[in-house]
């Protein structure tokens, strides 16, 4: 009798470099490839924001995740297999469901720091034992495993900077994992349900960056692109605090985000460019930032649910208060701040915002309008085609002086940012059609 095994995507919507799906695939002779889609009305899913703000996700990242599940499908089916996607209100029901009727004797799932997903593989793990079956718990999409790092995770420190030392002393990251050589067969007599059968190609979203598409085969042509096609990497340190545009920052981070392409990969690339082009500040300062995504995912795996907390890891309330008026009006970029107010109706427009555009739309936010961090937090999470839970509110946090900032609440001079980054008012002209 040949054995079934299922594996669960989640934020690892690539063949390469997916450790946990290689060991899946070595321990069956048939497989099922499952996606769970949450149902677009509910709430605290992956659909919506899960604090403080209702609507579904904007067209832009309902789009680019719609691409990475058709490019993944797209992969499987080149290898004999197909991506299974369910549409559901409750993933452990639905995991339940699925295991019931495939009668896996192994299955897998990659770990992540999120709270729901931390969540659905702890269900996994019980429903494994219920159903009699292995089941496999892959690493996150990190530069390091959580075995690997200096210190036990407890102990690990709330502020960047020591922590990027100690990791620096000490690691390097860990070796990527080939993609498997072959898929197994599909489980044979199943239902699949395809990208198309569930509707999922009904989204809307307008592409505003040519280049950024969602999956694994755009991740590896735009990390290619970077360095070696076009050397912007040379110069990454000089262009990053670009506000507008495509090559003054590497653009990696949507693609991070969705697990299409994994910081290990990115590592590696940085490493080949180094040895064969140039080694320079430019260089380590994209694996610095890589450091930022790792630091964040590991204090959210740390505080869990306290990273939505208004008080944040520092359990520190700010006197900051939630106003739907002042709020609205810093959504849709009416606030009369001009630079916030053009990031801002940039980001409704393309599902984009520059790094420097992030800090200075959060820090007016917080500063100048008074507003609870938190409902900021979640309208990115709605808006940003990077969402990635660890490093938004970690980020939030951070700027509102109730995370990882030891030097607490960070305000920019929203002038001198302007005069400093957009001093002949391009950007602001661009996006405000009545700029002076």
């Amino acid at each position: 009798m040949r054995s079934n095994g299922i594996f669960f995507f989640q934020h690892d919507l690539r063949l390469s470099d997916n450790p946990a799906l290689l060991a899946v695939v070595q321990r069956c002779d048939q497989l099922l490839c499952v996606y769970l889609v949450h149902q677009l009305t509910l709430r605290d899913t992956q659909w919506q924001p899960q604090h403080r703000q209702n609507g579904a996700l904007s067209a832009q990242r309902q789009l680019f995740l719609y691409q990475s599940l058709q490019d993944l499908d797209r992969q499987l089916t080149s290898h004999g297999q197909a991506l299974h996607l369910c549409v559901t209100a409750d993933p452990v029901d639905t995991m339940d469901e699925l295991m019931g009727y495939v009668q896996p004797t192994v299955v897998g799932m990659s770990r992540h720091a999120g709270v729901n997903e931390t969540t659905q593989l702890t269900a996994l793990k019980r429903l494994a034992r219920n159903h009699a079956s292995e089941c496999i718990e892959g690493p996150p999409s990190t530069l390091f495993n959580d075995d690997d790092l200096p210190f036990a995770l407890d102990d690990m420190p709330n502020v960047f900077s020591p922590f990027r030392r100690k990791i620096e002393k000490s690691l390097t990251p860990n070796q990527v994992v080939d993609a498997p050589a072959s898929l197994k067969p599909k489980v044979p007599d199943f239902d699949y349900c395809s990208y198309e059968s569930i509707g999922l190609s009904t989204a809307h979203g307008k592409q505003h960056f040519p280049r950024l598409i969602g999956g694994e085969t755009a991740a590896l042509a735009q990390l290619d692109y970077y360095t070696f096609k076009c050397d912007a990497l040379a110069s990454y340190k000089e262009t990053r605090n670009g506000l507008d545009g495509w090559d003054f920052s590497s653009k990696l981070s949507a693609w991070l985000a969705h697990g299409c392409i994994s910081p290990r990969q990115v590592y590696q690339t940085i490493g080949a460019y180094e040895k064969e082009r140039v080694k320079n500040d430019s260089t380590y300062w994209l694996y610095f930032e890589l450091l930022w995504r790792e630091f964040f995912h590991w204090q959210l795996t740390k505080h869990g649910a306290a990273f939505f907390q208004f008080g944040g890891i520092q359990q520190s309330p700010p006197t900051t208060r939630h106003d739907h008026e002042r709020f609205t009006r810093w959504c849709d970029g009416d606030t009369g701040y001009p630079i916030v107010d053009a990031c801002m109706r940039q980001l409704n427009t393309t599902g984009f915002m520059s790094n420097r555009g992030r800090q200075l739309v959060a820090s007016c936010f917080v500063h100048e309008l008074n507003l609870d961090w938190r409902y900021g937090a979640a309208y990115f999470e709605k808006q940003l085609v990077d969402y990635d839970v660890a490093s938004n509110w970690g980020n939030w946090q951070y700027l509102a002086g109730v995370g990882s900032d030891p030097r607490g609440h960070r305000q920019f001079n929203l002038e001198k940012q302007t005069q400093t980054y957009d001093p002949d008012r391009q950007f602001i002209q661009r996006w405000l059609d009545d700029a002076s």
